[in-house]
């Protein structure tokens, strides 16, 4: 890691720490037991990418890690907006290609299609995940919980792994993880950048909104580890 890179780039230097964290927490879960596997939860958008860099190459098992996402747009795998995309070009090289990665979507043309699918198959992984990394939108939501989500309720009470969603405020459906299953990890990481993200969290943190109106708050009861960089 260049130093001078580091210190001139907070957003880089919070990468970096964060994926120091994820690697002792990784490795930490697998040393319990040689025959353990660990799990991983990432999230998609353009934040992660300096984290992804930093984390691929960290020294621990990655054969004994698998990997899935908080939550998807229902589109091909090799769409450019497909999050499963993102992770195999910025995540899965280097070291951690020895990993299994998880993708949330199917062959089905519709997420409600093909939902029950990948819910079956995502709760067979080895919960609870060893670590979550959550973002968060302008708007509050956070993985594909968004306010104006036609199943936000269903997201957030549902004993499901996985919830068909889609809202007027973007143009793809999606699928995410339930609020049920999201909680199931050892360690929730909110990593954020920017001041505007940093205003929203404080509206959040003030107790005044409604989950439903700022879904991150459901994750604000709980512990949950802040990265955050200008």
């Amino acid at each position: 890691m260049n130093a001078t890179v580091t210190e001139q780039d907070p957003r880089v230097q919070t990468a970096h720490s964060l994926a120091e964290y994820l690697a002792a927490a990784l490795r930490a879960d697998l040393d319990v037991d040689p025959s353990a596997r660990a799990l991983l939860v990432v999230s998609g958008g353009s934040t992660p990418k300096p984290l992804f860099a930093a984390l691929r190459d960290k020294p621990l098992d990655w054969s004994r890690v698998d990997i899935t996402l908080a939550d998807e747009r229902w589109v091909s795998e090799d769409a450019d907006d497909s999050n499963a995309r993102f992770v195999r070009e910025h995540l899965l090289s280097g070291a951690a290609s020895a990993a299994t990665f998880h993708p949330l979507t199917n062959a089905e043309a519709e997420p409600e299609d093909g939902c029950a699918e990948v819910s079956a198959r995502i709760a067979a992984l080895p919960w609870p995940a060893s670590a979550l990394i959550l973002g968060m939108g302008s708007d509050g939501h956070t993985a594909s919980l968004f306010p104006d989500g036609d199943r936000l309720q269903e997201a957030l009470t549902s004993a499901d792994c996985c919830v068909p969603m889609r809202a007027p405020s973007v143009p793809q459906a999606r699928i995410t993880l339930s609020l049920e299953r999201l909680r199931q990890t050892r360690r929730t990481v909110l990593h954020l950048t920017g001041t505007d993200k940093q205003a929203v969290l404080s509206r959040a943190l003030s107790d005044v909104e409604a989950v439903s109106e700022l879904p991150i708050r459901a994750f604000l009861s709980a512990p949950l580890a802040l990265y955050w960089a200008p």
